[in-house]
């Protein structure tokens, strides 16, 4: 991965991007999320108010794709995640995290904002790196997640009012900690259509 593989890329809040031994590095800066509350959600435990200030590195695709990319970082402070991000607009939009969760795990977790902010740990993982995946088709969506890059497992099946164009790309956040470095590799962005959307396949 270099420079040339995301020259059609943009950014929403920009941050700092480097490359380095065939990956994309990003930072993720201080208090940085996706994340929009409903305002009944507990002081303690989640970031108290609504954000959308964390770095999004894009690109614009047209219709159905497969995007897969291999992420790892720290794990320093709690919710502290290297993402990845489908969306229309800051009121709609979807995530998957590999994130440090408020257990004490490493695990993948989703968020779907429609506008307002759903979130689900999923499958606790054994390690520092995992593969990411947004499939969609249509108005449909589908998260999975590999521990090899080869065997998918899904995460969510959902879907979204978009429309033919949506942003997808890449969300270093750190929504409670002191921020730091991403790592995103083996990154692949397919135009097709899958033919089992819960397979990613």
């Amino acid at each position: 991965m270099d420079h040339k593989d995301f020259s059609s890329f943009n950014w929403l809040n920009e941050s700092s991007i480097r490359y380095e031994n065939e990956a994309m590095v990003l930072y993720a800066p201080k208090d940085s999320d996706f994340f929009c509350n409903n305002g009944t959600v507990s002081e303690e435990g989640i970031t108290p108010s609504s954000l959308t200030n964390a770095p999004f590195f894009y690109t614009e695709v047209f219709g159905d794709f497969v995007m897969r990319v291999k992420v790892s970082h720290d794990f320093r402070d709690v919710y502290d995640s290297a993402s990845v991000m489908v969306m229309k607009d800051l009121g709609v939009w979807a995530k998957l995290c590999f994130e440090l969760t408020d257990f004490d795990t490493h695990a993948v977790v989703s968020v779907v904002t429609n506008p307002l902010s759903d979130d689900a740990n999923g499958n606790n993982i054994d390690g520092d790196s995992v593969w990411l995946q947004i499939t969609r088709v249509g108005q449909g969506f589908a998260f999975h997640y590999s521990l090899d890059g080869d065997q998918f497992y899904m995460v969510r099946f959902f879907n979204l009012p978009v429309e033919e164009n949506v942003k997808v790309g890449f969300v270093p956040q750190a929504p409670t900690g002191n921020g730091g470095d991403r790592t995103y590799s083996d990154f692949s962005l397919e135009k097709k259509t899958v033919k089992n959307i819960r397979a990613g396949i």
